[in-house]
């Protein structure tokens, strides 16, 4: 069920690595074409794309207050109390990641920097395949303890039930989210973005999708902040050998694969014994699962066993592919952290599963995909986080040799002559004894 790639006794692996595609010409101008409608005509298109692609008739398209502490009532206190830890475990974890607000300067020069929350932030929850009430606490958590006044999720609602899963709305209810729209898709990211009559637009959406909702996301960043880069379709890759069971290598190449269609599930390994067990471990477990439409869907696109020589060319093709998730279940793994420059999170040795930091690591599980782990990182509290700083200078920044004569002297240099009268201005007036009165002449260079 997984594709080989046999990459042994290749020097640069560059070019040689399949990826799915998730920015085709045709979803692109399916999202802009939604994207469109939203902005013009809000609710009524929001009910036709919801009848269209979920097959849900939504009368209200806001989740009341009622019906979310009714779910939480609901749950089964095991299942409450497992979704109170996560909740828990999530919130320690964003407050260690606060900063005190930082004050330092010299030479008649002071800065203060602080940060303030954006005032309300959009999350994007997926549903259909399954519910997601992880998701909703590993976005609506960070932001309510980054300070956002404002937390708004748009989750999709079943089909069977045109309603929106109770355990989502049971997590809602014990996160303190503000309101839950029954949403989802391209059109969810619309309303967020631009707002409708009955949602009012966000600063900041987060949260993973599809990848029409990740390329739907690419498409508003000019109107909108979003957060954790391309959070699209879910992907893993496990590098293995011999000291790891087979079945635990092959489980965790298929608990992302669970999620749907356009991922990638990767095993790499330089022991081609391995390779073939876990192989067969992959196709067997994925015909005794309960969603292997959806596994065997990620594998026939996105599913490789690839053969390399050793351990570092292991991690140089991790690298290049910048995964998701990266599990390290081979010995030593701590050794291979330094090699390690692209992941968005990264689970090291036999007992580390990445579904440990799907649900209650802390961390949040909103990663950076197809990629995108190059240059960006998980979601963290700094993404409803605005940073700001203070400067405030003395006069003693005017005397000779001080801070202020190297911007008049810049300023020079770049022609840019009210820059460095701001400066001659103030100097003249500090030179007269007559600051606040005198209105010396410029002396400007021309």
């Amino acid at each position: 069920m997984l594709n080989l790639l046999d990459l042994r006794g290749v020097a640069d692996f560059t070019g040689r690595l399949p990826r799915p595609s998730v920015d085709e010409e045709g979803p692109v101008e399916v999202v802009r074409g939604i994207l469109s409608e939203v902005q013009s005509r809000g609710d009524q298109a929001l009910r036709e794309f919801t009848s269209r692609f979920d097959g849900v008739e939504l009368s209200d398209l806001r989740v009341s207050a009622e019906e979310m502490q009714s779910a939480l009532e609901s749950l089964a206190p095991e299942l409450r109390k497992a979704l109170e830890l996560a909740r828990d475990r999530i919130a320690d974890h964003h407050r260690s990641q606060l900063h005190e607000p930082v004050e330092h300067g010299g030479d008649g020069v002071h800065i203060r920097s602080y940060r303030t929350a954006v005032e309300r932030a959009g999350c994007y929850v997926p549903g259909g395949r399954a519910a997601y009430p992880s998701t909703l606490l590993m976005t609506a958590v960070p932001a309510l303890v980054a300070g956002v006044q404002e937390v708004v999720v748009c989750v999709p609602a079943d089909k069977a039930t045109g309603r929106v899963a109770a355990v989502t709305l049971a997590a809602a209810a014990l996160a303190g989210v503000t309101e839950v729209y029954a949403i989802g898709g391209a059109q969810a990211i619309a309303a967020m973005a631009y707002g409708t009559e009955s949602i009012a637009a966000v600063d900041v959406i987060c949260g993973p999708g599809n990848k029409y909702v990740a390329i739907a996301k690419q498409q508003v960043a000019t109107r909108v902040g979003i957060a954790a880069a391309f959070a699209g379709p879910s992907e893993v890759v496990v590098i293995a050998d011999e000291t790891v069971p087979a079945t635990f290598a092959a489980i965790d190449v298929i608990l992302q694969a669970e999620h749907g269609p356009d991922g990638l599930a990767w095993l790499i390994t330089w022991e081609e014994s391995v390779a073939e067990s876990v192989s067969k471990e992959v196709s067997r477990l994925t015909e005794a699962s309960p969603r292997r439409a959806e596994i065997a869907a990620t594998l026939a696109e996105g599913g490789y066993a690839v053969l390399v020589d050793s351990p570092e060319a292991a991690l140089q093709i991790s690298n290049l592919v910048a995964p998701e998730h990266l599990e390290l279940l081979c010995r030593d793994a701590e050794s291979l952290v330094p090699l390690i420059k692209n992941a968005g999170a990264v689970f090291l040795g036999p007992w580390s599963p990445a579904s440990v930091g799907d649900y209650v690591a802390g961390p949040s599980h909103v990663l950076p995909t197809f990629g995108t782990a190059r240059f960006a990182s998980a979601l963290t509290v700094d993404d409803f986080l605005k940073q700001h700083h203070i400067i405030s200078v003395d006069e003693s920044a005017y005397d000779p040799g001080g801070l202020a004569g190297a911007v008049e002297a810049l300023a020079d240099a770049e022609g840019l002559t009210a820059h460095a009268d701001s400066i001659r201005l103030r100097d003249a007036a500090r030179a007269s004894g007559e600051f606040g009165s005198l209105r010396p002449e410029p002396t400007s260079k021309n």
